[in-house]
């Protein structure tokens, strides 16, 4: 036995345990590991491979989260090598189709275009004249309260003037009111009825949207801002941020200045700002913006188009698998629009407009790709929009005690007014098929909500799985409506066009005959003969005149 021990000693096996070691060396990784070289350069068949319990890798129970990025690498080459053939396919069949002469605009098109572009900011410095104005009385009305040495009449100067307020909003809502809304009304009749090129018409009337967001957005902030002047111990208090610019001084026409340009649609006296620019951030993000650009332009004049101009007669046929089969085709192509159409504005060109202006919050969208329910989605992709919404809509509506419920409801119907003027006016295709596709997220949200605020991440990935589904194929499925409206409308067109023309055709040709007959019927010798028979010219005569 003490032999046995000793040579075990001396061989660096573990009499007690069955294990292999060296003697007077406790147990660590580097040993360990120096020890496995040198047991298989000396018995190459035994070394433990089996020495402690593991759990498979994709296993719930396994001690570690694998990574995934060969997989993530694999997926994007599949999505590469997928849609090469499908550029290879489309070359092959309708050839290059993407042409400078296929986006031909009219003259008629540009002018109606710079002018909206130049009109619709009035309407901005009219927000200004009438906020100027209604300053100047709450100052006046300042001056009224502080004149009052007693504090009982004090008090009840400021409820005088806590009236007078009352009133004089009533008029200054009614002024801006009526200015934001001829913006708007003027600039879609103008894209409607003038300006046919759907790009440069998308252009003024996203424009136009934009200056009546901020007009509401500069009257109604200001409207608090002039309540809490005219009531500072009444009034909540202001942020204070605020305390740089404090009402009435934010009232210049640089304030505004800044605000119509800075990228925000909500109005504040004072903005966080950084110390300078960097231009050569500035260049990059406007290379990044003209390449996302000409993307799109690619995709949809070579891709999208054909595949929706094909989509007409299987709709109108109401082919199902067809139109499925289509769906998922162009389920691919509008993805890829959208996602550069994203990162274009959202990430390019925005963050070059902010630093121009030095306007320092540039979260214009957070992860909304990770997002667990259709919510979330649209609170986290357009962070611009979904803030005036907050600010201006849902809030006050719930502070008034409006349900929850029906103040949501509320926004999305007012977003869904607005997503069909941007889609339908430019198009010429009011149907109200972004009105409905807005209307349809409202379901989608009573779906993922649940999912979303449950503790299992299977049901979170659920509910993310539902929103990319809906995102990649409902979309789509509405575009397609929309173009087959536009298809139907346009064949419309074409339709009376060609019976006007036929008609118009129909008219020479009985003028044409008219005078080829006079001519021939002219005198010969006296005796007023023709010389055509007498049947085909009594035929001509008959049918010149309509008979």
């Amino acid at each position: 036995m003490a032999t046995m021990t000793d040579t075990a000693s001396a061989t660096g096996i573990d009499a007690t345990s069955g294990r292999i070691g060296r003697p007077g060396v406790q147990d660590s990784t580097p040993v360990k590991d120096n020890l496995k070289e040198d047991i298989q350069k000396t018995y190459k068949h035994t070394f433990v491979i089996h020495d402690k319990t593991r759990t498979s890798r994709l296993s719930r129970d396994s001690e570690s989260t694998p990574s995934f990025v060969g997989f993530r690498n694999l997926m994007v080459l599949m999505l590469v090598m997928s849609n090469l053939r499908l550029v290879m396919e489309n070359f092959k069949k309708y050839g290059v189709l993407v042409t400078l002469s296929g986006h031909e605009y009219r003259r008629q098109d540009v002018l109606f275009g710079w002018m909206l572009y130049l009109l619709v900011p009035c309407h901005l410095l009219v927000a200004y004249i009438i906020e100027l104005v209604a300053a100047r009385q709450a100052k006046a009305a300042i001056a009224r309260i502080k004149k009052t040495d007693d504090p009982h009449a004090r008090s009840h100067s400021q409820q005088r003037e806590k009236r007078t307020f009352q009133t004089t909003w009533a008029f200054i809502a009614l002024a801006h009111g009526i200015n934001a809304t001829l913006n708007l009304c003027i600039a879609t009749t103008v894209v409607y009825y003038y300006i046919h090129h759907p790009g440069i018409g998308t252009i003024c009337e996203l424009h136009a949207v934009i200056v009546w967001l901020k007009a509401c957005s500069y009257a109604l902030t200001n409207r608090d801002l002039r309540h809490a002047l005219l009531s500072p111990s009444g009034s909540a208090p202001l942020p204070d941020l605020y305390k740089q610019c404090p009402y009435p001084n934010n009232i210049t026409f640089s304030n505004l200045a800044y605000f119509w340009w800075a990228p925000t649609l909500v109005y504040q006296p004072v903005y966080p700002r950084t110390a300078d620019i960097r231009w050569d951030f500035v260049v990059k993000r406007l290379l990044e913006t003209a390449v996302a650009v000409l993307l799109i332009w690619i995709l949809s004049a070579q891709y999208a188009a054909p595949l929706l101009q094909n989509s007409l007669d299987t709709v109108s046929t109401v082919d199902l698998g067809a139109i499925v089969e289509r769906t998922l085709k162009l389920s691919t192509i509008s993805l890829a629009c959208w996602l550069a159409g994203f990162f274009a504005l959202f990430q390019s060109f925005l963050n070059a407009l902010a630093e121009v202006m030095r306007f320092g919050d540039r979260e214009f969208y957070t992860d909304w790709w990770n997002s667990y329910s259709v919510r979330s989605y649209w609170s986290s992709w357009n962070k611009p929009v979904f803030h005036f919404m907050r600010r201006h809509i849902y809030a006050p509506l719930v502070g008034r005690g409006c349900p929850r419920l029906v103040a949501q409801i509320v926004v999305f119907l007012f977003s869904g007014i607005l997503h069909e003027l941007l889609v339908g006016v430019p198009t010429h295709n009011v149907i109200g098929v972004a009105f409905v596709g807005m209307m349809l997220q409202l379901p989608l949200v009573a779906i993922t909500d649940p999912l979303s605020r449950t503790q299992g991440m299977n049901w979170k990935t659920l509910g993310n799985v539902i929103f990319w589904i809906s995102f990649c194929l409902v979309f789509p499925a509405l575009a397609r409506t929309g173009v087959t409206g536009t298809g139907r409308k346009h064949r419309g067109h074409i339709a009376n066009s060609l019976r006007d023309e036929l008609q118009i055709d129909e008219g020479l040709i009985r003028v044409t005959a008219f005078v080829t007959m006079r001519a021939l019927t002219r005198p010969g010798d006296g005796d007023g003969q023709t010389d055509l028979p007498t049947g085909q010219a009594g035929a001509a005569i008959s049918w010149s005149e309509g008979g």
